[in-house]
This record gives structure tokens, C-alpha cells and sequence, in this order.
């Protein structure tokens, strides 16, 4: 059964809408800013958890009190 060409078209044009929408919704997703801010944020939260942030204090202060060690022989 052979289509009607105007139906036809009307499917081209909103196959060629989504896809121009979808084009859209990928650009904001893939955006380099948008994901080193996303990259950014997530390592501040994961950096303001105690079990995270109080051994990464105390290898500071190890590397710290090491070096001064050094320095003083």
C-alpha cells in the first residue's frame, strides 16, 4: 500500500525535529565546562566525607613532619 507523499513528509519533519532535540540535549550533556564543573563538585563532596578527608589530614601532616625531619639532619 503506497503512502501519501504529505504524510510521508510529515514524518520526515518530525523525525527531523527529535533528532534535532536529541542533537540539543547531547551538546548541554557533552559541554566540557558542564563536565568539569560536575567533575569538580562530585571530588569537593567526596573530599568533605570525614572517612575520606581525616586519613588524607594525617598523610599531610606525616609528609609534612617527614620532610621537616629531613630538613633539619
Amino acid at each position: 500500500m503506497a503512502r501519501n507523499p504529505d504524510a510521508i513528509e510529515r514524518d520526515i519533519e518530525r523525525a527531523r525535529s527529535a533528532l534535532a532535540a536529541t542533537i540539543d540535549q547531547l551538546s548541554v550533556k557533552a559541554n566540557p565546562q558542564r563536565l568539569a564543573d560536575n567533575a569538580k563538585t562530585s571530588v569537593q563532596a567526596k573530599l568533605e566525607e570525614p572517612k575520606v578527608k581525616f586519613p588524607l589530614i594525617g598523610a599531610g601532616a606525616l609528609v609534612a613532619a617527614l620532610l621537616i625531619r629531613k630538613l633539619v639532619r
